[in-house]
């Protein structure tokens, strides 16, 4: 696979591209950046044409204005597709970018072959919103790094963690290094609209696959089924043994997952469009 290179939109939205084929679009988490693919890149680029991009506020894009709402991320991932050309992309949304998915599947319908949400969240207990609105308050006060430790943590497992100290550092940087406010202002959208919409997600038409890790404890296997359920024909996943980073910790194991799903998907599109293979 030939490295991809940074390149920019019109409105400054980072981003790389490489490989050919249907496109498929990777939507990283809070705190992070488009670095975090890079086992799906390797993964999916001899099948797919694999773009991943710096949400606003994080990597190398702008930060939002103040009071962006989710539809704000969703029109970012409009313009990219926009500036590619691309009339109709497969999203996978991680985390936070699984909001960010939700969001667009919601305001841009008719841009959406496929939706994937990765270890993301959904109807939080009361217990659960509290936590992760303190941690909110913990940011603002003190950074984006002032949860560094406890994320890695609930993240990681610790095996991989103990063999992989450089990646996890590096990690840990990426998460120091966030610009404050585009950091902040994305978070508290994380922490407070789990149920974005909600009542509207019958909508989305297309396949649909929502998956996490067995140990996930933020993004947890029942708020998986749970929003799989609200989605006509969505299937949901939940991998055994795997924590919240299942896509930098096992990237064989979820590229497997996702070929599977893709090449059904595809399937589906062709017999709905009346192509026989």
């Amino acid at each position: 696979m030939i490295q991809p290179v940074a390149e920019r939109t019109p409105a400054g939205t980072s981003y790389l591209a490489t490989g050919q084929g249907q496109p498929v679009v990777l939507i990283h988490g809070v705190g992070l950046n488009k670095e975090m693919w890079g086992g799906q890149f390797v993964g999916l680029a001899n099948d797919y044409r694999v773009i991943a991009y710096d949400m606003l506020g994080h990597g190398q894009s702008p930060r939002p204005q103040p009071g962006t709402d989710l539809q704000g991320y969703a029109e970012q991932l409009a313009e990219l597709l926009d500036h590619l050309q691309i009339a109709q992309a497969t999203v996978i949304g991680f985390s936070m970018g699984g909001l960010v998915a939700r969001a667009f599947a919601l305001h841009f319908p008719q841009r959406l072959a496929a939706l994937v949400v990765l270890n993301s969240v959904f109807n939080r207990s009361p217990e659960q919103s509290a936590g992760v609105i303190a941690r909110a308050a913990q940011a603002a006060e003190h950074g984006p790094d002032a949860n560094a430790e406890a994320a890695l943590a609930r993240w990681f497992s610790r095996e991989y963690q103990a063999a992989n100290p450089a990646q996890v550092a590096a990690i840990r940087q990426t998460l120091a290094s966030n610009d404050p406010q585009g950091y902040l202002t994305t978070y508290e959208l994380f922490a407070t609209q789990d149920m974005y919409r909600a009542d509207d997600l019958g909508s989305i038409r297309v396949p649909t696959l929502i998956a996490t890790g067995e140990h996930d404890l933020g993004s947890t296997p029942s708020m998986t089924r749970e929003l799989a359920a609200r989605i006509p024909g969505a299937q949901s996943v939940v991998l055994a043994e795997q924590r919240h980073m299942m896509a930098v910790e096992s990237p064989r194991l979820v590229n497997q997952m996702l070929l599977d799903f893709l090449g059904h998907a595809r399937t589906l599109s062709d017999s709905a469009k009346g192509i026989v293979a």
